[in-house]
Parts: structure tokens; C-alpha cells; sequence
């Protein structure tokens, strides 16, 4: 059973490196340096949008910044998939780090869906491994949890940590969590 902690600690520890810059035609009173940050591959890109935001800010007007949202290669990225699911499909065959856009202008409602906070993310993510529970071990898991393990859960996934008691849910992760892995 260690061996398998280790594994899932190795997992949940995998990180992209990437390098997030801001679209060209945004408006800033001087130029915009990259922003680079090791991305959690089981977290959700939502989840480090106030540090990037937070970057540019230094450098744009308050007036121009909007909702942000990013892409890669004239493709936005959905919130809603894992960092990692998201890299694999879009960048795997791309060096490194992962040169991801930002923008703050013009959100794609066509293409994305709208994130209007945290709790949001946070409801998407426990929807999700309840249904993927649901579907692997007719909803046990997750029955067996209290709410601490969902904070925990979440907890872990938000700051990019490791628990050993975040492994009693690793079966019962979402598909695109599972690929993402």
C-alpha cells in the first residue's frame, strides 16, 4: 500500500511549468512581462486567475480590465477541465513552458463558460466526483465522506498539496480528472 501513496502523491504532485503573457492588442500604460508559475496538473486554471490577474494589473488601466480568460494558440481554455487534461490535449507535442494567453477583453460566451467565482469552481469539481463516484462505486465513496473530507478534498486541490487522506477518493475521480493524471 505505500507504494501506491507514493504513486498517488507523485500524481497529485505534477506540475506544468508555464508562462502566461498578455495578449497583445490589451491596453497597458508599459510593457507586460511574462508571469511564470508551475501549474498543479489535478487543479484548474480558475483556481491561479488573482495571481495572473494580479501581475497584469500592475501594468493596465483599471478601466480595461474585464473578465479574464485564457488561451493557447487561438484556442480558449475551459475552466472546467483539469490543467493537465487541458496541457494533454492542446500542448503535449509544444516545449516547455506551456506559453499561455491572457485576456481581459472580449470573453468568447460562444466558446466558454462563464466563472463568476471560487465557489463555482468548487461546486463544478464536487459535482463532478459525486457523478464519477456515482457511476464507478454507486455513490459509496462519497457517501462515506463527512463535509471535513470535502473541504479537505477541495483544500488539497486548491493549494496543490498532497494528503494521504485524499487518497480514498483517487478511485472515484472524474474522467477528465483521471486523464489528467
Amino acid at each position: 500500500m505505500t507504494d501506491d501513496k507514493d504513486v498517488l502523491r507523485d500524481v497529485w504532485s505534477g506540475r506544468i511549468p508555464t508562462c502566461f503573457t498578455l495578449y497583445q492588442d490589451e491596453l497597458t500604460e508599459r510593457e507586460a512581462e511574462p508571469y511564470y508559475l508551475l501549474l498543479p496538473r489535478v487543479s484548474y486554471l480558475t483556481l491561479v486567475t488573482d495571481k495572473v490577474k494580479k501581475h497584469f494589473q500592475k501594468v493596465m488601466r483599471t478601466e480595461d480590465i474585464s473578465e479574464i480568460w485564457f488561451e493557447f494558440e487561438d484556442i480558449p481554455l475551459k475552466w472546467h477541465y483539469p490543467i493537465g487534461l487541458l496541457f494533454d490535449l492542446h500542448a503535449s507535442n509544444t516545449s516547455l513552458p506551456w506559453s499561455i494567453t491572457v485576456h481581459f477583453k472580449n470573453f468568447p460566451s460562444k466558446d466558454l463558460l462563464h466563472c463568476q467565482s471560487k465557489d463555482v469552481i468548487e461546486a463544478h469539481f464536487m459535482s463532478s466526483v459525486k457523478e464519477a463516484d456515482t457511476l464507478k462505486h454507486k455513490s459509496q465513496v462519497i457517501n462515506e465522506m463527512q463535509k471535513k473530507d470535502h473541504k479537505q478534498l477541495w483544500m488539497g486541490l486548491q493549494n496543490g498539496r498532497y494528503a494521504p487522506r485524499n487518497v480514498f477518493v483517487v478511485p472515484c475521480i472524474p474522467l477528465p480528472m483521471a486523464f489528467a493524471f
